[in-house]
């Protein structure tokens, strides 16, 4: 469903990705862990069209992402980090509207907009602001915006971020469910107890890398995947050299 090959993007001296390939195969819950600055996001967006790679190539359902890029976003639903939305529409205006830049007919749009809602639990805020979410509920609505249109893969850049455990349950039910039907998820997470439940194959990335690649079984090497994380990205710092901190003030 997804095969990214060679991507490299640099901002200036610094090389955020350095050479990036993976696979994600149709039907699978693919997760990407590592590090803050290792390189996730700046990858993510490349594979979603929102930032063009200095090389290499992205294929969405063996569509070329950057020589066709209308066609590899009608595959896709995008969830980007620290998201920023119409947020002076109400949540109900928000899904009609998603719906209908995806072309989709007002009968469609209302249909969907319906199931969305109902599946979400957003019945009682889709006539209010989207301005005056919660974090999670603001999570909730632009996944149901990045849903509406049917998409093959999702690209879901910190989804559980800020999101509290009620609502990470129902929106993991959501995506569980979404990939028993055939659908498609790539996530990154800091999470790496989220990472281990809900998927089944991952990458570790650090410093614009992959180091590990592939099913759950095969990153975690015998480990747990925090355990593999650590050791991949550096190892644990030993905690040495401050007993001044045992003092204490008073």
């Amino acid at each position: 469903m997804l095969a990214i090959d060679g991507l490299v993007k640099q901002f200036g001296g610094n090389t955020a990705v350095d050479h990036i390939s993976l696979d994600v195969r149709a039907g699978s819950f693919f997760g990407i862990v590592g590090p803050n600055g290792a390189g996730k996001t700046t990858t993510l967006s490349m594979v979603t069209g929102l930032l063009r790679p200095d090389a290499g190539t992205v294929r969405i359902n063996d569509i070329d992402a950057w020589a066709d890029p209308r066609a590899a976003k009608r595959a896709t639903g995008v969830l980007p980090d620290r998201l920023r939305l119409f947020d002076r529409l109400t949540g109900g205006q928000l899904l009609s509207y998603s719906g209908s830049l995806r072309g989709l007919d007002s009968r469609t749009v209302r249909e969907r907009s319906a199931d969305l809602i109902a599946a979400f639990g957003l019945d009682d805020a889709i006539d209010r602001l989207v301005a005056d979410y919660s974090a999670g509920m603001t999570k909730k609505i632009a996944l149901a915006c990045a849903m509406i249109h049917a998409p093959r893969l999702l690209v879901l850049d910190e989804p559980f971020e800020s999101v509290d455990p009620v609502s990470a349950a129902n929106l993991t039910d959501i995506l569980e469910r979404y990939v028993a039907g055939g659908g498609t998820v790539v996530l990154s997470s800091h999470g790496m107890d989220l990472i281990e439940r809900v998927c089944d194959s991952a990458a570790i990335i650090v410093g614009g890398r992959v180091l590990a690649s592939g099913t759950l079984d095969e990153v975690r090497a015998g480990e747990t995947l925090e355990d593999r994380f650590v050791e991949l990205a550096g190892g644990r710092q030993a905690a040495e050299g401050m007993e001044w901190l045992h003092s204490f003030s008073d």
